[in-house]
Formats: structure tokens, sequence, C-alpha cells
């Protein structure tokens, strides 16, 4: 009997506090809400996050702030994005760097995993492999076989030690076994000039940055980086159909809480964002910064997150790549 009137006291708990929550979420928010932008103002995770503000202070009637706190590849805003109150009003955008980042930072002040309650993925940024007009490559096998005869006698750029870019690449030399030099910049911009006047050979930049340059016949594209076709480029194959099986590499952007927010409010949030991610002018806002939508449930969300943490971790111990 007591055992009963146990388990039923305990289900009336369960139950007035899913109540108590739900009741919570209809009334959020009842004030500003606060968005960690971890890079500068500019670059595309500063847009997209951007975009997705305007998009929630639309929908609640309340100003979504956009709060830039840049530094350290995204993990100073992201530090302080985990340290913040768990009362539903502060959010910021996560990316990949930050899946990234507890492979190359022993001494990260934050757990991507443990931290956060992560909301959405919002959109994949798809990099193109690309080689200079002079070097003599139309496609992954014939870059391959180039490298291979070769040795060493080609480099490529990233956008630093450590960054997605360089991952990507060494990621490619891994599953190919080729010998590429490498030749970290601080930045996208100062490695697309160099390319740009023949210094450096290949790379994965950035679709949105890239495009000009291949219609002015100076880069020459030889795949994409994700699983799937970038749509402006649909016969561009993927680096995956160009034989190296199962690759997969983008920039990714999320958004995400402190640890411990009342799931019915990441539930609200996550619902109003992937609504405004079904509309065709978010749909063509993002394509048009070189991005793909891609909405997904809080859960799947947080095993992405864990998926990229752990592919990785596996490229940056075989690379024995540092992080700056």
């Amino acid at each position: 009997m007591r055992v009963k009137v146990a388990y039923l006291l305990a289900a009336c708990m369960v139950a007035a506090l899913s109540a108590a929550g739900a009741i919570q979420a209809q009334r959020y928010p009842t004030k500003s809400v606060r968005l960690i932008l971890p890079f500068p103002p500019g670059g595309s995770t500063d847009i997209l996050g951007r975009i997705a503000a305007d998009a929630l202070s639309r929908a609640w009637n309340v100003p979504v702030i956009a709060d830039n706190r840049a530094g350290a590849t995204g993990n100073i805003g992201a530090a302080l994005c985990a340290k913040s109150p768990s009362d539903g009003y502060t959010l910021c955008m996560l990316t990949v760097a930050q899946s990234i980042a507890p492979s190359i930072y022993p001494d990260l002040p934050f757990d991507p995993l443990k931290d956060f309650s992560h909301v959405t993925l919002l959109a994949t940024l798809p990099s193109l492999l690309v080689a200079h007009a002079t070097v003599p490559v139309k496609n992954v096998r014939e870059m391959i076989a180039y490298a291979k005869s070769r040795p060493g006698a080609l480099n490529y750029a990233s956008t630093g030690n450590g960054s997605g870019s360089q991952l990507m690449m060494e990621m490619l030399k891994l599953r190919t076994g080729t010998h590429l030099v490498h030749i970290p910049y601080k930045g996208a911009g100062p490695a697309m000039v160099d390319q740009l006047s023949g210094q450096v050979h290949i790379s994965f930049s950035a679709a949105i940055s890239t495009m000009p340059f291949l219609n002015q016949g100076k880069l020459v594209a030889i795949a994409v980086s994700t699983r799937d076709r970038f749509p402006p480029l649909p016969d561009l194959p993927t680096v995956d159909e160009s034989g190296i099986k199962g690759f997969d590499g983008a920039a990714w952007q999320g958004m995400s809480m402190p640890a411990g927010v009342p799931r019915a409010i990441v539930n609200r949030i996550n619902a109003d964002l992937v609504n405004a991610l079904k509309s065709p002018a978010m749909k063509e806002q993002i394509i048009g910064m070189g991005g793909m939508v891609a909405a997904n449930l809080p859960a799947e969300f947080t095993a992405f997150i864990r998926t990229e943490i752990g592919k990785w971790a596996t490229v940056a111990k075989a690379a024995n790549v540092k992080g700056d």
C-alpha cells in the first residue's frame, strides 16, 4: 500500500512539474533575450545569428539582442554562455569550432555537451575543395594522383591551426594517404589572397567566399565537402561521390543555451526556430550566405554534436593537430 501511495505521489509531482513547465513556456519570454554571438560582426555566424534573432523577435514580440563576444575561435563566447543563468534568457550560437575545441585545447573552460542545453542545428555551410587554376587537377582523383606522385609538392591553406579548414584537409590526407604541406593563416581573407596569387595550391574554402573566383576562372572547384551537393553548384560532386566514401566535413552553426534551462522552454524555442527555418525567405537568406538549412530536434542536435566531437577528435589525434 505504501509503495502505491509513494508511486502516486511521485507521479503527481511529475505531472505538476510538467504542467508548471508548460505554463512557463507559454508565458515565455516576458522580457528581452540575449543572444551571444561568439565571433565578430560581419562573419557567417554573426549574420545567421542575427537572422535567427530577428525571426524570434517577431515571433515573441520582444527584443532578442545580439551580443558579439569574439575571441579564441568562438570559445570565449561559448564559455560565457555556459556560465550564464539557466533561466531561458540567454541564447548562444555554437559552431563546428566548439566540437573541435575539446581535442585541441587541453584547458577548455566548458564541455560542449554537459554545459549546454542544445536547441537546434540551424545550417550547415559547405566548403569547396578548390585549386588554383595553374594546378593541373580537375577532380579529386586527379588531385590524389598528383599529390602521390609528388609528395610534399602541393600545399594547402587553412584559416589557422585547429580550424575547420585544417581539420577537413587533414581528414582528406588521412583517408587518401597523401602528403600536403599545411600553411596556416589568421583568417580566410589572407588565405584567399595568397591562393588567388598562386602561392597556395589547394584549400577547403567557404562556398560563399569562393564562388566569385570560380566564375572568374582564377580557382577551379574540385568537390563539395558535405555529403549532399551544394544547390547553387548542382553539377559539382561531393568528396564522398568522388571516391572518398563517408567523407563529410562542413562548418555548421546552431542555437544553444546554458545547461539546466527548463525543457519546455527549450522545446518552445526549438519549435519557433524550426518554424522560421521553413519559411522561403529565411531559406533564401541562408542559401545566399552559402549555407543549407538543417533544422532538427534538441536531442538530435545534441547527438549531432557528440558525433562531431568524436569525428574531429580522431582526426586531430591522428594528425597531431594543436590549437593556436
